[in-house]
């Protein structure tokens, strides 16, 4: 399956995108240190290290992908984390992570789109967002 997004298409950019990622949820995460030359190991572990100082109780990830983020930022904390993205293959691999580290209870996936969070002002005490910003 191919997707460009952005090309003339009866579906809206969001759909194209959130299609798109479906498609390669299952290779994301293999792509991503490809394309960091693996450096994105070292700006998480310099973002938990950030966030963790601050002792925070409840963290957002937006944009959270297959949730490594989200995962690490649990791992280091004791906060509850929501990782929340547009496409729900990325949080189905997140989903699969999170069952295996056992952290079902503090760390939840859900289908949202950044542009329209559905969460109060000050509902977390940080709020991320890693590898969206290249892609949004």
């Amino acid at each position: 399956m191919q997707v460009v997004p952005y090309k003339d298409s009866t579906q809206s950019k969001k759909s194209q995108v959130s299609e798109m990622f479906n498609g390669i949820s299952g290779q994301y995460d293999q792509m991503n240190r490809l394309i960091t030359f693996g450096v994105d190991l070292k700006w998480r572990k310099r973002l938990i290290q950030k966030v963790a100082s601050t002792h925070p109780q409840r963290v957002l990830d937006v944009a959270t992908g297959t949730g490594d983020l989200a995962l690490a930022i649990a791992k280091e904390t004791e906060a509850q984390v929501i990782g929340l993205d547009i496409s729900p293959g990325m949080l189905a691999v997140g989903d699969k992570k999170i069952q295996t580290a056992h952290l079902e209870r503090r760390v939840e996936m859900i289908l949202g789109d950044s542009e329209s969070i559905a969460f109060d002002d000050h509902s977390f005490d940080a709020v991320t967002v890693a590898f969206g910003v290249r892609n949004f």
